[in-house]
């Protein structure tokens, strides 16, 4: 069963902190009360780990508590727990979803929109297209250069007798290196709110990955 359904979608852009709000979430589709959050494993990188330690340091150490971590030189991930059928992320709760503010979580979890909702496909949401793909390729190649400078002070979150210092010299690196906002981010509108008509389906029949091209 299909119904049409006006679904509000707010794009922030906030430089590395940017993220896109969708109103269907608080009514997800899928009905199972975790939606994409039970097939995801948050992945948080040098990039959101600097963001978290100059704003919010007390998340890292929320993070950092949480069973099955796989953590490696310069990045995190908070391995989900087995629920049900599928999983659950450990900061999402099934009475209010989410632990996190949007600008607190890592880029999938800020950017993500159900496959169903194709906002790619508006010509006038065509700029915020570009803006993400380049937000993307920006922070990778941030993360590299973070990464590498933080191997070259041979520091890694591996060590957890020299994490304080690895997160001390990594905010500093993370300032030098945001000092200046590239120009596809200045240029960006700093929000838009739009409104799409879109056909829903539900339960496992609304999809939550893109499928390949054939």
């Amino acid at each position: 069963m299909k119904a049409d359904k006006e679904i509000r979608l707010t794009f922030h852009n906030r430089g590395l902190r940017s993220y896109i709000e969708v109103d269907l979430c608080g009514e997800c589709p899928r009905q199972d009360d975790k939606g994409c959050c039970g097939h995801y494993s948050p992945v948080f990188y040098s990039t959101d780990l600097a963001y978290l330690a100059l704003n919010q340091p007390d998340l890292l150490d929320l993070i950092f508590i949480q069973p099955h971590l796989t953590i490696l030189d310069a990045s995190v991930t908070v391995n989900n727990e087995i629920d049900g059928s599928s999983y659950r992320c450990r900061f999402h709760k099934r009475e209010g979803g989410c632990l996190l503010e949007q600008q607190e979580r890592e880029s999938v979890c800020r950017h993500f929109v159900c496959p169903g909702i194709n906002w790619q496909q508006e010509p006038a949401l065509e700029s915020w297209q570009r803006f993400f793909e380049g937000l993307e390729d920006y922070e990778i190649a941030l993360h590299a250069r973070i990464a590498q400078r933080l191997e070259d002070e041979g520091l890694t979150l591996r060590n957890p007798g020299t994490r304080d210092k690895f997160f001390e010299v990594l905010r500093d690196i993370y300032v030098e290196e945001t000092r200046v906002i590239p120009e596809f981010i200045a240029k960006q509108a700093r929000d838009q709110e739009v409104l799409l008509l879109r056909p829903l389906s539900y339960g496992e029949e609304w999809e939550l990955f893109y499928k390949a091209h054939k």
